[in-house]
């Protein structure tokens, strides 16, 4: 039996502790947010937050996930600054990237809020926008910076 907080929320779920926390989070927990994209811990589709730290859920086995807590895109408050401004400027277009690249978005304003230009792109680096919005997503972050200064 492995036991996972997520969201704030205790789960008991009885599966392997090898199966992959995205499989764990999406078929079990039916928090489908967060996506599956390569598999491989490549393409940032899978980002969830572990202890606060943006993760790669897909290649993260459950049972070293157990004893911590685990934000899914689901956790992030819909007031949130980068949530916001993701809807503000209207980043999505095919919109399967966005859980990840907003979750990696908000670790990266919890680790550093001021950062500039190049610590955004090199974070931001690892997760893939098959519609090429990397434009739009730097604008996102550089007004939720504006606000969490406030």
């Amino acid at each position: 039996m492995i036991i996972l907080e997520v969201n704030h929320k205790k789960y008991e779920i009885d599966v392997s502790p090898d199966l992959p926390l995205l499989w764990v989070i999406r078929e079990h927990l039916k928090l489908t947010g967060t996506k599956y994209g390569c598999g491989i811990s490549l393409c940032g589709a899978c980002t969830v937050h572990i202890d606060g730290k943006a993760q790669r859920s897909c290649q993260i086995p459950v049972g070293e996930a157990q004893g911590k807590k685990i934000t899914t895109i689901e956790g992030i408050p819909e007031d949130h600054p980068v949530k916001r401004a993701w809807i503000k400027a209207q980043v999505p277009q095919c919109g399967y990237c966005q859980p990840g690249q907003i979750m990696q978005a908000v670790a990266l304003l919890s680790e550093k809020s001021h950062p500039g230009d190049e610590e955004i792109m090199s974070v931001m680096d690892g997760n893939l926008c098959r519609c090429g919005t990397y434009t739009k997503i730097k604008k996102v972050i550089k007004m939720a910076v504006k606000e969490v200064r406030k």
